[in-house]
């Protein structure tokens, strides 16, 4: 008698469980991929941060000044922080053209002289110069 090829065979054994760890190196590259983003992303986010320190400072200085010419000075150390020296130092005409290339706003050279007349308590000047604070582009090229 012949015997049956399907007695031979046994029952089916199901695969054990894969494991996770260790990990495939695939894996390691990508975990090292998003750790470098996360480290540059920090970094840079870090470093805008301590660039516009300055201006921050500038805005909470000048929400509680009330002089214009303190105002003035508080611009002038900005162009001084951000840009160069010889700005600041420049005559008037050139100086109202620098801070209307910085600020985005229109300054007469008539404004910047009445900063110099003892009785000059101007609000609206304080809120231009407040303003030009705000809007004060820290990034844009300036030729001396």
């Amino acid at each position: 008698m012949q015997t049956n090829p399907l007695d031979g065979l046994h029952d089916i054994i199901a695969p054990s469980q894969v494991n996770w760890w260790p990990l495939a190196p695939a894996w390691w590259v990508i975990i090292a991929l998003l750790f470098l983003t996360l480290c540059t992303a920090i970094y840079i986010f870090y470093k805008k941060h301590k660039f516009k320190k300055p201006k921050r400072y500038a805005i909470a200085l000048s929400q509680s000044e009330q002089n214009p010419q303190q105002l003035h000075i508080i611009l002038k150390r900005l162009v001084l922080e951000y840009y160069d020296k010889r700005l600041a130092a420049q005559p008037t005409a050139k100086w109202c053209t620098t801070l209307n290339t910085l600020t985005g706003l229109n300054f007469t050279e008539q404004e910047i002289l009445s900063l110099y007349n003892p009785n000059q308590k101007d609000t609206t000047l304080c809120e231009k110069f407040r303003q030009g604070i705000k809007q004060f582009k820290v990034k844009e090229p300036v030729h001396v």
